[in-house]
């Protein structure tokens, strides 16, 4: 192999590394980019929205609950319904950059995602009147520019320590909270999606239909439930 292979090899390497921390087993090795915190604390985030179709209703479920959390909102959909945006914040709730558009960060061409997380990052600031401090890659797929553009816009890179598969169109509340519950302990951060933006039609209504059991079961156990801006000093 000639040196030029090897250089874009390489650089090949460099760019796609970070995104081996998808995997369960990597993640696992670096807590406080999986989202390991307080050990009586649980964070619910949701990925997606804010969609006018179905983010009501998980805000309205919230309420009732008298429970907060934290929205990883798209910046497309956030252009679209700002003022469902002001509601997530209005509401107590936090509100953290997922990207502009739902794309893998390895598939897209350079300048891009920086680009496009300032923008997101900008736009919830605007429609909020704060700055966001975390950022969740689509897919959980992080690249060395997605880390380099975190630093850069002030946000704190954060995936979660457990899934709900919410997102599939077999999904069910049962088999939301099957899926979760062996990683539903404290110090936990739970990812669930308030919007089928990119999933199964529909799909947000097993996540929707587990809430409250979830938070039940986290209470029983002694656990508080919140944003993760509550979780503590993440290890």
């Amino acid at each position: 192999m000639n040196r030029l292979a090897l250089g874009i090899a390489g650089m090949a390497l460099l760019h796609a590394g970070p995104a081996a921390t998808w995997l369960p087993a990597v993640r696992r090795r670096l807590p406080g980019l999986a989202g390991a915190g307080a050990p009586d604390h649980v964070a619910l985030t949701f990925d997606d929205g804010p969609d006018p179709e179905s983010t009501p209703s998980f805000l309205d479920e919230l309420a009732r609950l008298r429970c907060r959390a934290t929205f990883f909102v798209l910046g497309e959909m956030l252009e679209r319904g700002p003022a469902l945006g002001r509601r997530i914040a209005e509401e107590g709730h936090e509100m953290a950059v997922h990207g502009w558009r739902h794309d893998n960060a390895l598939l897209t061409r350079p300048g891009r995602v920086t680009a496009e997380i300032g923008r997101a990052a900008g736009l919830v600031t605007a429609v909020t009147g704060v700055r966001p401090v975390w950022y969740r890659p689509p897919y959980g797929v992080l690249s060395a520019e997605t880390l380099v553009a975190a630093r850069r816009w002030g946000l704190r890179p954060v995936l979660w320590t457990a899934w709900a598969k919410d997102w599939t169109r077999s999904a069910t509340p049962i088999s939301v909270l099957k899926t979760l519950e062996p990683g539903l302990r404290g110090g936990a951060t739970v990812l669930l999606h308030d919007s089928d933006h990119t999933s199964a039609p529909g799909a947000w209504r097993s996540a929707l239909g587990a809430l409250g059991e979830l938070v039940d079961r986290c209470r029983s156990a002694g656990l508080r439930v919140g944003p993760l801006s509550d979780h503590g000093h993440l290890a």
